[in-house]
């Protein structure tokens, strides 16, 4: 049935196996305790978990699809991969969806894969495991339309099992996750933990939030999203990467939501695109007006953000 399958729908089905090899591979780093981190920059840390997570994911996608573009947040590695951390496994639920035709027969050229291996090193290396997503995203030229988001450290009330793996793809489905809407009559508002500055909070203060919810992690943002923890996601600063916003873009597009810059304009992420996220990103659940969220942010914050 696999190879039988649209590619877009290959891709995505083999995204949800990869993301939650690569979740398991991040606890087992944790729980052997050396974490091997190194400073990439100001506020930006990789440890062996983004390094390792990355190479299953890239190893797991390009053994199945080698003329699909995948650009990771880490520094690619020529280092052999373990044979238990390459995927070859699909979900076989993402394969059983009915595309819409123009999405039916999609070539490798026409698709780019966006790899955060590691969402919220930051709160990872300070035992805020809770923050922690794995993002993949999948781009149909420009447009990001397949994402999947892999929670390591969710763990099941049924079961106790550590994990869980939510996916979309816009206009055609999702799964993994029930929505749950906002609460009404207050305003939660969620935004950056570790890269909080003076824009970001005169953003903030526009807002007139009842609540601001400061979290790790783009991917954990938009979860909060859509479980009904927040109303919308405000981010004013050029710190975000595209690898951070195409699988929740996706994913929060497939459930009725939005995300864009601050001037209202959705990211490209095709293969050609640059990666810095330099217009900010604004986030809102599904039902909320985006448009006020939008209207409420200072023109001298937009300008910055350019």
């Amino acid at each position: 049935m696999a190879q039988s399958a649209p590619l877009l729908l290959r891709v995505v089905a083999s995204s949800v196996n990869a993301s939650a090899r690569a979740g398991k591979i991040i606890r087992d780093i944790m729980s052997q305790g050396d974490l091997s981190i190194v400073e990439k920059g100001k506020n930006d840390l990789q440890t062996e978990a983004d390094r390792s997570a990355q190479r299953c994911i890239l190893a797991s996608l390009s053994r199945q699809f080698p003329n699909v573009t995948i650009i990771g947040e880490e520094d690619s590695s020529n280092c052999e991969v373990p044979s238990d951390w390459v995927v070859a496994e699909s979900d076989p639920d993402v394969l059983g969806i009915k595309l819409p035709p123009h999405l039916e027969n999609l070539e490798d050229k026409d698709l780019c894969i966006w790899v955060d291996p590691l969402d919220g090193t930051s709160e990872y290396t300070q035992g805020l495991v809770e923050h922690v997503t794995v993002l993949i995203g999948v781009a149909v030229r420009e447009k990001a339309i397949g994402g999947v988001i892999h929670q390591p450290y969710y763990k099941n009330p049924d079961n106790g099992e550590l994990g869980r793996t939510m996916w979309g793809i816009d206009g055609v489905g999702t799964g993994g996750l029930k929505l749950i809407a906002p609460p009404e009559g207050k305003r939660v508002i969620t935004t950056t933990r570790s890269h909080f500055d003076s824009t970001v909070k005169s953003a903030m203060d526009a807002m007139g939030a009842d609540e601001v919810l400061r979290v790790g992690g783009a991917g954990h943002k938009v979860l909060l999203l859509l479980e009904g923890k927040a109303h919308a996601y405000v981010f004013a600063s050029a710190g975000c990467k595209r690898w951070d916003t195409c699988g929740p873009e996706a994913i929060l597009h497939a459930f009725g939501g939005t995300l864009t810059d601050v001037h209202g304009e959705r990211y490209s992420y095709n293969a050609e695109t640059g990666h810095p996220n330099k217009g900010g990103v604004l986030a809102t659940a599904p039902g909320q007006p985006h448009s006020w969220y939008l209207a409420r942010i200072p023109d001298e914050i937009k300008q910055k953000l350019v």
